[in-house]
């Protein structure tokens, strides 16, 4: 009897891991995030140079994600068309070259690819192709955080550093919502060559991408969660 109750667990237990396997495939979420990137951090922290020798000085968009509270990099690459370029062009087209451009490679068409296809196809039951991109433009025409920020007087500096509080406070004060920040460490150099930024610089981590949060439907802005982003206590730099 006991082991017909084990193997009973074991089988129940099965089914609930493939629910969730196909839930999760089926684009199951609970919010949106919409996260915007600081280009130059992108090129400063990866292994190849940036495909413009000068990085764009705006936030552009890195993608509209589907999420979960409890697994907020969860859903993706969801059963759903996959991205169709025509659906795009010509009417988005220039938007999007200025909003949401390939700032590393410079491929800007492959890069919505990507970011439908992972993630758009996950909430294509709320926003089609075109919608998903219309969308996020106008999250990203609503919600200036360069500006937000340069209203505050927070602009890229070799020398500032912030707190994650200096930060996330005047935009906060603009969308009434609580924003997630993202950074990167600051890359070190290899055994032998010279350290190229001072101490203060090393111990210091750099903005990344700024995340805004929205309902299941992309039109309302929630509280984000403090999930993975910046580290604590360690000073930001913008640069």
């Amino acid at each position: 009897m006991l082991k017909l109750s084990s193997l009973a667990f074991l089988v129940l237990g099965f089914a609930f891991f493939l629910c969730f396997i196909m839930s999760t495939g089926d684009g199951s979420y609970d919010y949106f995030q919409f996260v915007q990137q600081w280009p130059p951090t992108n090129c400063r922290v990866r292994n190849k140079p940036c495909s413009k020798p000068r990085p764009l000085q705006i936030f552009t968009i890195h993608g509209l994600w589907p999420s979960n509270y409890s697994n907020p990099t969860m859903p993706s690459n969801c059963n759903g068309s996959q991205f169709e370029a025509k659906k795009v062009y010509p009417r988005l087209q220039s938007k999007l070259k200025i909003s949401w451009p390939d700032v590393e490679s410079g491929n800007d068409t492959n890069f919505w690819e990507r970011e439908w296809n992972k993630h758009g196809t996950c909430s294509s039951r709320i926003l089609n192709q075109m919608q998903y991109f219309e969308r996020s433009y106008e999250m990203w025409r609503s919600y200036n955080i360069t500006n937000i920020l340069k209203n505050a007087s927070i602009v890229p500096s070799a020398t500032q550093t912030w707190t994650y509080s200096d930060i996330v406070s005047p935009i906060k004060a603009v969308t009434q919502r609580t924003p997630l920040l993202r950074c990167k460490s600051h890359p070190t150099k290899p055994k032998g060559q010279a350290k190229s930024q001072p101490t203060s610089q090393a111990n210091s981590q750099f903005l990344h991408e700024v995340v805004l949060c929205f309902d299941y439907n992309a039109l309302i802005l929630i509280d984000c969660n403090r999930t993975a982003g910046c580290r604590n206590q360690v000073d930001i730099l913008f640069a």
